[in-house]
């Protein structure tokens, strides 16, 4: 009988013991042209390896991953599930970002030690290594880079980050690295671009929050209280973010006239103008980042946002679609707020059952605050004024639309535009493009469609990019705009576009598990549709820790959040699909909560964490686990590396156990499979002080569990074409439970069964006095 590396009584053998005879079912790879894995020996015993399995470095995939197909791929063919986390929330802001001075001295801003001081990035590596969350989406800002003004990089900033992850490989983990931006700016209520891109265009950042053209508190430290929270998406269509979006997107198009001197005497076409500081900075981060093993891949944008592009109407925005909440100008609204009118506008309330509903109209911008800059290039006047877009009658003393669906078809031909096909796909050919041609060697493009949106069924082959991998986001709106998780949910994405109300609505543990699955399964498999053979990653998906009003900052009981979790994750497992979660903050507390916009998604806080000095950093220390919240949701099982196509994976974190199906490669998948040998991720905080059970196996296949790398190995003796595998795992004894998966039926069964048994008596008894 095999015996495990590690620990003798961390695992134990249903089935006979293993025999090590030669397959010949496997594909005899061409050693020329293809790694070969030690598992392809008959002699091999599992574990043999060096490797564990949540080990992205060259070491554990034996060389890099690639896209293949729909899958991501290591260098011996193995279908890899990236599993991971954002780094981080608080990089949108500087290390010395001053609330009161906002947006004072936007210049000298520094973001050398976001996401974290270069000393500390091995506690903070360790304790990601050992939650088996290994794969990072990393978060840059265009204002990282560049604040100080056009063409001027901060080489510090660079050469930090670079330092940074040249370190992920030691930890076994590997990267991408997203350009992140919220809203366009922190200067515009977000994150993203440097403020000297607003001002270029003419806006005066000193006017925007109180001539109505951006909601700036939540970059200010608020967002906590309840008439301030969850305003912020708001900002997509007040005037500053919209305007620069449009601008940024199809300057060209819908904003022509508008042109932004140069160094020299030149101008350019704002478009152009945006977009090549843009990828000029783009180039800058990759070349700066080049050669290094840990960074796998780029993403083009953090949430992509289309601006006043398409808008129907400029006297209102879509209720099923954009945010309504607080004052909400229609964009006729904000042209004239921005330009110093003061204006009657719209205040919105939540509400039940629609999310939020008019309650009160009020005058903004009383002080007759122009959001536009004398000396810019508009010359002090609205951009979409200058564009006869609007107009102010002098006679009557009040706005005029002259043009009602300017941004839905071109000024000059007439024809309807389409931001994906006319904007958005030929920036990604360019930005692809210009990557490519200061990389060494070529990397993944991650990319991502405007949030809550399917994969469009116009990102054909054409319009793909190479190495592609789409990156879609995924949050329960409705608890992110309440706050509140309980054992009712309602899908959101289904009711946005047409489900039956009542469809829609679920209950208890295993409703919200069936709830998230749908939803997640619906993004893959529209996803698949639109792309076909492309990988598909969740870029973003993550929890309110304050929700409930912050009940559990009180008790220290995340029953709640525990739940939530679970049923995300549990969605997430069965639809196959890797993701990195929202977000690993360091810099998070219970008051601040990530101090952005009012938000507190990290389920890693420092103030429960043990000082750097108490700190063992093996990936088998307990100690790491202190300053985490929900752990048991999160730190689950997970086929990493799978010798063969994965089917089916089913983990219930309240016992312990999980399903693994997976399939060996056949003709039509287009893989050349060099390993026989599967990696699990199966953490120590399932397995401490209880025996693994591994049931399902054939006859002749071999594995065995290492517990300090916490990683089942699983060797089958038949890789024939099309093959089946299916393990059954679980720990002896179970977990303790966490919670009751509990349903509909559970609870309310006896209610139910009582109330049909009243109603039939009722209905004979009425039959027969009165119709008898």
């Amino acid at each position: 009988m095999l015996s495990p590396s590690g620990s003798e009584n961390s695992f134990v053998f249903l089935e006979g013991s293993p025999k090590p005879t030669p397959s010949t079912s496997y594909t005899q790879p061409d050693p020329l042209l293809d790694k070969i894995h030690p598992s392809l020996l008959p002699s091999y015993i599992p574990g043999s390896t060096r490797a564990y399995a949540h080990d992205w470095s060259r070491t554990g995939t034996g060389g890099e991953i690639k896209p293949n197909g729909r899958h991501i791929v290591d260098s011996y063919g193995r279908v890899c599930s990236l599993r991971g986390v954002n780094v981080s929330g608080c990089s949108k802001a500087p290390t010395n970002h001053d609330h009161g001075a906002f947006p004072g001295e936007h210049a000298v801003v520094t973001f050398v030690g976001r996401p974290f001081p270069l000393e500390e990035a091995p506690e903070h590596f360790s304790r990601l290594r050992r939650w088996g969350l290994t794969f990072i989406r990393f978060l840059v800002t265009w204002e990282a880079v560049e604040h100080a003004g056009l063409g001027i990089y901060d080489k510090e900033y660079l050469t930090y980050v670079r330092k940074l992850l040249l370190l992920l490989p030691s930890f076994g983990l590997s990267a991408f690295v997203v350009v992140h931006q919220d809203v366009w700016s922190r200067y515009s209520g977000g994150s993203g671009a440097p403020a000297w891109t607003l001002e270029a265009v003419g806006f005066d950042l000193h006017a925007l929050e109180e001539s109505g053209a951006a909601w700036l508190l939540g970059v200010k430290g608020g967002g906590h209280v309840e008439a301030e929270r969850g305003i912020w998406p708001c900002g997509y269509q007040k005037l500053a973010a919209a305007t620069m979006a449009t601008c940024f997107w199809a300057g060209d198009t819908f904003a022509p006239k508008l042109k932004i001197a140069m160094p020299g005497g030149q101008t350019k076409p704002v478009q152009q103008y945006l977009q090549d500081a843009f990828l000029d900075m783009y180039a800058t981060v990759v070349q700066a980042l080049d050669g290094l093993d840990g960074v796998i891949g780029f993403e083009v944008m953090n949430e992509p946002h289309r601006g006043y592009i398409e808008l129907p109407s400029l006297h209102k925005f879509d209720y099923n679609t954009d945010l309504h909440l607080s004052h909400v100008p229609s964009a006729f609204e904000s042209f004239m707020l921005g330009s110093g009118y003061s204006t009657l506008v719209a205040h919105w309330t939540r509400s039940f059952p629609l999310p939020t509903r008019l309650t009160s109209r009020s005058v903004l911008n009383s002080t007759n605050r122009k959001a536009w800059r004398p000396d810019g290039p508009t010359q002090g006047i609205c951009v979409w004024e200058m564009h006869g877009v609007w107009g102010w009658d002098n006679n009557k003393n009040e706005g005029v639309v002259l043009r009602e669906n300017y941004f839905v078809k071109d000024p000059m031909t007439g024809r309807k535009v389409d931001w994906y096909t006319d904007f958005y796909y030929p920036f990604l050919k360019r930005w692809t493009d210009r990557a490519r041609k200061v990389m060494s060697n070529d990397k993944m493009f991650f990319v991502e469609p405007i949030p809550n949106e399917f994969c469009p069924p116009s990102w054909t082959a054409e319009h793909q990019l190479p190495n592609m991998v789409f990156t879609p986001h995924w949050y329960d709106l409705n608890v992110l705009f309440n706050k509140a998780f309980g054992d009712f949910t309602v899908n959101v994405q289904g009711l946005s576009r047409g489900m039956f109300p009542l469809k829609a609505l679920y209950w208890g543990q295993q409703g919200a598990r069936e709830n998230y699955s749908l939803q997640i399964q619906n993004i893959v498999d529209r996803g698949h549709q639109a792309l076909g053979g492309k990988p598909i990653l969740i870029g973003e998906c993550g929890i309110p820790m304050d929700m409930n009003k912050k009940e559990a900052f009180e008790s220290d009981n995340w029953k709640w959040q525990e739940r939530m979790m679970d049923a995300m994750m549990t969605g997430l497992e069965r639809s196959l699909v890797g993701f990195t979660l929202w977000n690993y903050n360091p810099d998070n507390n219970d008051i601040r909560g990530d101090d952005w916009n009012g938000e507190n998604f990290s389920w890693f806080s420092r103030r429960r964490g043990l000082p750097r000095s108490l700190l063992d950093l093996d990936q088998s220390s307990f100690t790491l686990d202190n300053g985490g919240r929900i752990l048991p949701s999160i730190v689950r099982p997970y086929a990493a590396k799978t010798a063969g196509i994965p089917t089916r994976f089913e983990y219930e974190m309240n016992t312990g156990t999980f399903i693994f199906e997976w399939r060996s490669p056949e003709s039509e998948d287009n893989i050349v499979l060099t390993a026989r040998e599967t990696e699990i991720f199966v953490p120590s905080l399932v397995t401490y002080g209880r025996k693994l059970v591994v049931s399902g196996l054939s006859a002749g296949d071999k594995y065995t569990y290492d517990e300090a790398r916490q990683t089942l190995f699983i060797v089958p003796r038949d890789g024939s074409s099309g093959r089946m595998h299916k393990i059954a795992v679980s720990v002896d004894p179970p977990l303790r439970p966490q919670f009751e998966v509990n349903t509909l039926w559970g609870d309310f069964g006896e209610v139910i069964l009582s109330g049909l048994v009243v109603f039939v008596g009722l209905f004979v008894i009425i039959k027969y006095y009165f119709y008898m």
